[in-house]
């Protein structure tokens, strides 16, 4: 015999499964409005270097900008395909001057990147945060 279900049982599960998702569309909407941005991460940036045993290995440097400055943020958020350029020319170029086997030097990328995000943006104000530099 094949069990039957009732009408009111299907509604009842539907009912169950539409509401968390209805719950969730609704909380997306509300954002705070009293917090403004004060940081964004860029994609991972890469480049071509020699590693150690001699074949090319790819450096990957994960940035950010942060300023509390809403203008300088907009400016910035504007203008990250030029960010993005400029942090990339100095990655190829400190990755072709790397020597083979040393660690990336973090402290030098993050000034080299401070310089270009600087002369991108027109004035300084922002500080470019460095997440990460993996050798591969």
């Amino acid at each position: 015999m094949r069990p039957t279900l009732h009408p009111l049982k299907i509604l009842l599960a539907c009912a169950i499964l539409i509401a968390p998702g209805q719950a969730l569309a609704n909380s997306k909407g509300k954002e705070e409005k009293g917090a403004p941005v004060t940081y964004f991460a860029l994609q991972p940036l890469t480049a071509v270097a020699v590693r150690r045993d001699g074949r090319r290995g790819v450096l990957t440097v994960e940035a950010g900008i942060q300023t509390d400055d809403a203008k300088l943020m907009e400016r910035a958020q504007q203008s990250t395909p030029r960010l993005r350029a400029a942090f990339a020319q100095v990655l190829m170029s400190y990755a072709a001057g790397m020597r083979r086997g040393d660690p990336p030097d973090v402290d030098y990328l993050g000034r080299e990147m401070q310089k270009s995000a600087d002369h991108v943006l027109g004035k300084s104000g922002t500080r470019v945060l460095l997440g990460s530099a993996l050798m591969n």
